[in-house]
């Protein structure tokens, strides 16, 4: 280890005093500092923002602060405080006629609205969130302003440090925009979505005309509970959305991968040629390919049909393959093949192009056989390079919603599920879809949603953890 001699044999660790110069770079200007060694203007900071720019002439800078500050109470004054005192009842006044002794006539009146109360509470969190950030932003601005004063250094104008934001923080200026837009349209409504899980709205409680309001971990209870008309519909659907995700992700991979290999051969002739064949049918918008074969399965479909004419049927007699559980549930599967294998044999076909040949020479020399060969060096090779993609697509197919709707629509039906809104090959994104959109239950859907990201969200982390890409990412051995 790197060391400096000192005057009388005292050596000191080199790599210890960078640390420490790192650690004090990164901690100088914090929030607890401030609390610790700030003077009386950083600390009025704490209460009026600006106060500690103001006191080192940093009046641009104060002005803003201030401004926010003003902003934000002026905000949670209007509307914030009622937008979450409202949040804990979600509404008291229904829509609806209301006797009018003046006038002696009912009148229409409009009640309180609990999907746009739950959403202003939403926002007002989201602004709350938004202010602490500011907050700490000018304390330790202030804090910063005035450890550059006891130490004497240059105090950056306003203008000077906007020049930092083109030039040593440009990537703050470039992550500004996209962040913002991922919080306001991905994060916000999501958490919009996700708290109508905790409410009874669905079709009996349908703003203006009724209200909805806060329920706990019911409908969770609903779901995951083994007894319930709920409960049985939603474990059946899950088991059969893991067993659809990993038929139709290893099936995909798998005859994915020996096709790609067939075709990468040397002795495998017009490789173009067959390609070309494949990828094809990629050209093919994905939704109008599944429309035209679900028109050609059906009982007086073109398969049915075409097996009568050369005597395969009898007369009048045709294929289940969209209306038997069975044969369904394979259909989809075979089917999912078409729209599937030809995204991987393009992804195969450049992996396989570029394994190093020095590992098959030196197989071929001691020995190894083609099938030692495919499980020893390029099937490993395979799985350490598409280890995280076949993870998500994994989890890709789990809310893989075009396959199944658009080719069986979740039929056949069964009377079993809860209302008849899931049907044998729903999945639960589908299952999610109608339970929503058709009957209207949104806390349902809500907790479903919830339920997927926490399956998947949890399988992929501890698979991916599992992979050798994730624990050698320095290389294929």
């Amino acid at each position: 280890m790197d060391s400096l001699c000192l005057k009388g044999g005292e050596k000191v660790d080199i790599a210890k005093v960078k640390k420490s110069k790192v650690n004090d770079f990164y901690t100088e200007y914090t929030v607890q500092n401030a609390i610790k060694k700030g003077d009386i203007f950083t600390r009025l900071s704490m209460i009026i923002l600006g106060a500690g720019n103001f006191a080192r002439k940093e009046f641009i800078k104060g002005i803003l602060f201030l401004l926010s500050e003003f902003t934000f109470i002026g905000i949670m004054v209007s509307e914030g405080f009622h937008a979450l005192y409202m949040m804990i009842s979600l509404g008291e006044k229904v829509t609806g006629e209301v006797f009018n002794e003046k006038t002696q006539v009912y009148e229409y009146a409009m009640g309180d609205n609990s999907m746009l109360i739950l959403l202003y509470g939403v926002i007002t969190f989201f602004a709350i969130f938004g202010f602490i950030i500011i907050w700490r932003a000018g304390v330790k601005s202030a804090y910063k302003a005035q450890v550059k004063k006891e130490q004497s250094k240059h105090i950056p104008t306003f203008l000077e440090e906007m020049k930092t934001y083109s030039d040593s923080c440009i990537h703050k200026t470039l992550l500004f925009f996209p962040i913002m837009g991922v919080i306001i349209f991905t994060v916000m409504p999501l958490v919009f979505m996700m708290s109508m899980a905790f409410t009874n709205y669905d079709r009996d409680h349908q703003p203006p005309g009724n209200l909805f309001h806060w329920v706990g971990l019911v409908n969770f209870g609903r779901t995951l509970s083994f007894t319930g008309d709920l409960g049985k519909t939603f474990w059946p659907v899950l088991g059969w959305t893991i067993v659809w995700a990993i038929f139709a992700t290893g099936l995909n991979y798998i005859l994915g991968m020996i096709l790609a290999i067939i075709i990468n051969r040397k002795d495998t002739k017009f490789k173009s040629f067959w390609r070309f064949g494949f990828i094809l049918s990629i050209a093919v918008p994905q939704f109008v390919s599944l429309l035209v074969v679900r028109t050609m399965l059906q009982p007086e479909g073109a398969v049915n049909i075409l097996l009568r004419n050369i005597g395969v049927l009898a007369a009048g007699q045709s294929l289940p393959f969209l209306t038997n559980v069975t044969w369904a549930r394979v259909t989809v599967i075979i089917v999912n093949l078409w729209v599937g294998i030809p995204y991987t044999i393009l992804t195969m076909t450049g992996i396989l192009q570029n394994i190093p040949t020095e590992l098959y020479e030196a197989a071929r020399i001691d020995g190894a056989s083609s099938v030692t060969i495919f499980f020893k060096i390029t099937l490993p090779y395979m799985l350490f390079i598409t280890g995280p993609s076949l993870i998500t697509t994994f989890v890709g197919n789990i809310n893989n919603f075009n396959v199944i709707y658009l080719l069986t629509a979740g039929l056949p039906a069964t009377m079993d599920y809860y209302k008849m809104t899931a049907g044998k090959t729903d999945l639960l994104v589908t299952w999610l879809y109608k339970l929503t959109i058709d009957n209207k239950d949104y806390n349902l859907g809500a907790v479903i949603g919830i339920l997927v990201f926490i399956i998947t969200a949890t399988a992929s982390i501890i698979t991916y953890r599992r992979t050798n890409a994730y624990k050698n990412e320095e290389g294929f051995q």
